[in-house]
């Protein structure tokens, strides 16, 4: 009976545990959160019920703050696993990011090396090349 059972789980699957194991969300609520404020969609129409079944083949279109994916769902999953195993539930098809002018807050909050205040690391490699320099002279 619960091999019977298997195959079924691995096709259909509710919309917030597929989230959580495809690693689209980091738990089980926040893909609920995710559900019910109208970010994802299946196959074209948005869904508020984290109860929702998804099966393999179905779209969804995910509208997070940082990133839009546009996945279709492979098969349903056993477990949340690292990367490489939650990878293989979907076929990520989300169109490439056009390049922007804007930097990233990434990019915004680093700095070119030596430009500004010298980190704790350059400072002492500064102050080295100087002890340096100056033992040298005499």
């Amino acid at each position: 009976m619960g091999s019977s059972e298997q195959p079924l789980e691995s096709t259909r699957q509710r919309l917030d545990k597929w989230l959580f194991f495809a690693r689209m969300a980091k738990s089980r609520s926040l893909a609920q959160g995710y559900i019910q404020s109208g970010q994802v969609k299946v196959n074209g129409v948005a869904v508020r019920q984290p109860s929702h079944v998804v099966k393999a083949g179905d779209r969804l279109d995910i509208g997070f703050e940082r990133m839009d994916r546009v996945l279709v769902v492979k098969s349903g999953g056993t477990r949340r696993g690292p990367y490489e195993e939650a990878r293989l539930l979907y076929d990520d098809q989300t169109p490439p990011r056009e390049p922007s002018d804007r930097l990233t807050t990434l990019e915004q909050a680093m700095r070119q090396p030596g430009s500004g205040r010298p980190t704790k690391k350059e400072r002492r490699a500064l102050d080295r090349f100087l002890s340096d320099s100056d033992g040298s002279k005499d």
